[in-house]
Parts: C-alpha cells; structure tokens; sequence
C-alpha cells in the first residue's frame, strides 16, 4: 500500500472539553475507506486529497516509540478521529497492533473509535494494558438496521457484525462504548431506534454510550453528502436545504426528545451516557499511579 512521510505521530491534546479523553492523539494511517457519507473528514479545511484511498504514515512505528520514549508523562492514546485504525489493510499490516505493543511496553492507556469489527482481534494486548491503565474502546453504530447502515456507510462492517465485537469485547473485559454519532436528520433519527441501539448495546455488556442527535455539514463534506443522497435517498436533499441552509451544526427537529428518552433508557440499564462521568470512570481505570519524570 502507499505510504506518507510524517515527521509526528503523537499529538499533544490541551483541551478538556472533548467528549473523549484522552491526553496524546495517535493516527497510524491517512484516509479511510469505509465510505461513510456524512464523513466530516472529507471537509475541506483539513486539506486530505484522495480521502477515500488509505495510505500508512512511513515508520509510524519507529517515530511512535522515539515519542513514547520522550514523554515526560504517561497518560491515555487516542485514535481513529481522523482515520480508522482497523482499516481492512491492518488485518495483514498489523500498525495497529504493533502501536498498541509499544503503547503497553512504556506504560500508557489507549482509547479507540472504529468501526471495525477487526478490533476484537486485539483482545490480549488490551488485556494487558488494562493492568496497568485504561483501556477505552468504542465503536462507532449509527443505526440498528444492518440495511440502512449499507446505504450510508456502505464499505464499514455492517450494524450486527459491530455488536458482535462488541459483545466479544465485553465478555473478555474490556471496557467498552458506543458512540451513537452522527445522527442524521430525516434519515436514522428516529427516537425508537435510537432506543433500539442503547437496548442492543446493553446486551452486548457496554459500560456507556454517547447519542448526539445531529451531524455537521462544512465545506466540501456538504457537497459530497447532496450528491450522495440525491442518489440514495431521493427527495431528502431539498428537506436539508430548506432546513438548514448552510449551517454547520444541524441538529435533528426531535433533538430535545431522543435526548430525554436516550437518558432515561440509559438510566434503567445503568449505561453512563454524560461526558463528565464516562471521563471518570475511564481516568479510574489506572492501576498505576501516572508517572511524572522530572
């Protein structure tokens, strides 16, 4: 496969008031191709050309491990916001493992986001990391229908095959989530299913789940995403024109109730779903107190 020459994998994280936790962030590869239509990373400020074609970043490994070695403190990796790290390539490359290897050997956590159901592969590497620091994995499931997810995510594993990670994930330990986002107006933001995931999630043993209720639209992701549901679902571009206009943030009609019902079927299932307290609960994770060198 093709390869991109970085001079940096690791990325220091300054701000707290993200949704995931996270202290350094980690992309292995460029690109994705799981061809989700409502993706984000095809906006035009982040300035990726051939955004469906994945390439690795040349001796990811080798400036991976200079890094961890420099760090004056351990703390949580994450990975898979700009990329995803179980793309179909790494079942034979194998970067994500060998990053989640180094990541166990000098001491740190990890959370992921994917939506590969390649990810259970890894369960003895998680292991072993979550006996020293938190190991936080999420899958990324917008909608319990595995025929809808082939329309709007079309190349990704389906619906199923990701809760049957899960649930592999979960019974052998491993701390897991799912991120119900983006939640696209008109077409997977119907309460009922929404319901349906946290329900489905349960089953499979996650510890949170997080749903908000709408996607985002900029530049260059914006286009792509009309030209696609032009061709999918006929009619629903005009509904989003009208709606939205070009707003960047755009929020399903029926927000305020998925957020009621969503808390509520959380709460009987003793699911987290408040950003505050899943961060808690992952920072307890650490077995070890976080070394700082001097």
């Amino acid at each position: 496969m093709k390869s991109v020459v970085v001079k940096r994998i690791l990325s220091t994280v300054k701000s707290t008031d993200s949704y995931i936790d996270r202290d350094y962030n980690m992309n292995l590869y460029r690109g994705c191709t799981h061809g989700c239509i409502y993706c984000d990373s095809r906006s035009a400020c982040y300035h990726i050309d051939d955004f469906d074609e994945v390439k690795v970043k040349a001796n990811a490994l080798d400036i991976l491990e200079r890094e961890l070695k420099s760090k004056r403190k351990c703390g949580i990796i994450a990975t898979g916001s700009m990329s995803d790290p179980y793309n179909p390539f790494e079942k034979k490359q194998c970067v994500t493992r060998e990053a989640l290897k180094l990541i166990d050997k000098y001491g740190f956590g990890v959370s992921i986001t994917t939506k590969s159901s390649l990810i259970s592969r890894d369960t003895d590497l998680f292991k072993s990391i979550s006996s020293h620091s938190p190991v936080d994995i999420r899958l990324t499931i917008t909608t319990p229908y595995d025929e809808l997810a082939s329309k709007i995510e079309p190349l990704a594993p389906h619906s199923s095959q990701r809760f049957s990670a899960l649930e592999r994930l979960s019974s052998s330990g491993a701390y897991t989530g799912i991120f119900i986002t983006p939640v696209l107006p008109f077409i997977t933001d119907k309460t009922e299913d929404i319901l349906k995931l946290v329900d489905l999630g349960h089953e499979c043993g996650v510890r949170n789940i997080v749903c908000i209720p709408g996607m985002t639209l900029r530049d260059g992701n914006r286009e792509y995403y009309y030209e696609v549901l032009d061709s999918v679902f006929p009619g629903i571009k005009e509904k989003y024109i009208s709606t939205f206009r070009n707003r960047y943030i755009c929020a399903s009609d029926n927000a305020n109730e998925i957020n009621s019902e969503f808390a509520k079927r959380c709460e009987e299932h003793g699911i987290l779903y408040k950003f505050k307290e899943i961060n808690s609960e992952i920072r307890s994770l650490f077995k070890v107190k976080q070394l700082e060198l001097f």
